[in-house]
């Protein structure tokens, strides 16, 4: 090896050395807040594996305490899932234990729990409809037919019918029923109540359409 290129690898390793004592702690330190971000992420992930673990059992529990008809037990199970990494648990709960009230005959309980569904609720349609059953069976047309005046699917058409017709309004009930049956599906079992509906408040059947 020539002197020349001795003395050239002896200034290019002063020059690594040189750089490390310069930024030698600042890149120890962005290794070490990488490997503590990892750590930090795994952390996260087995943390929220646990939860949804304990959930799923919650759920579970609640679950059987329904079918046994322990309502009391049942809504304290549930409660113990209001939190969890999911709300999915809570809110499918939510409408099951309704459900199971309403059957029971506890109507001002279903209709109470029903009302805690968040707005941002992937189940609000849902609840917001049986809510309004009940409210209309519970005398309350007017706010069952209130709670639906944004929703434009056949369900709920059918709903705000039976609201205004409790209310006295047939010709807006029957065109609420008119715009359920022309949007529901031909082969629905329900569809021939809605029919007979949509008759008793002096509306017409659509024709059917015949094979082409």
């Amino acid at each position: 090896m020539a002197i020349g290129d001795l003395h050239d690898e002896q200034e290019h390793g002063e020059r690594i050395r040189s750089w490390l004592r310069k930024n030698g702690v600042g890149l120890l330190c962005g290794v070490l807040l990488g490997f503590v971000f990892i750590a930090a992420w795994q952390w996260r992930e087995a943390k929220q594996v646990d939860q949804f673990t304990s959930a799923a059992q919650q759920f579970a529990v609640f679950g059987k305490l329904l079918q046994a008809k322990e309502l009391g037990n049942a809504a304290q199970a549930l409660a113990k899932l209001n939190g969890a990494p999911s709300g999915l648990y809570a809110e499918l709960g939510a409408l099951q234990l309704a459900k199971a009230q309403s059957e029971a005959g506890n109507t001002a309980e279903a209709i109470k729990i029903l009302r805690t569904l968040p707005v941002d609720s992937q189940f609000k349609l849902i609840a917001d409809q049986r809510l309004a059953r009940l409210l209309v069976a519970t005398g309350k047309a007017d706010e069952a037919n209130k709670l639906l005046a944004t929703r434009n699917d056949d369900v709920s058409f059918e709903i705000q019918g039976d609201a205004l017709l409790v209310l006295g309004k047939r010709e807006q009930a029957r065109e609420r029923y008119a715009k359920a049956l022309a949007m529901g599906d031909s082969a629905a079992p329900q569809r021939r109540i809605l029919e007979i509906k949509l008759m008793d408040v002096g509306g017409t059947l659509p024709t059917p359409v015949g094979p082409i």
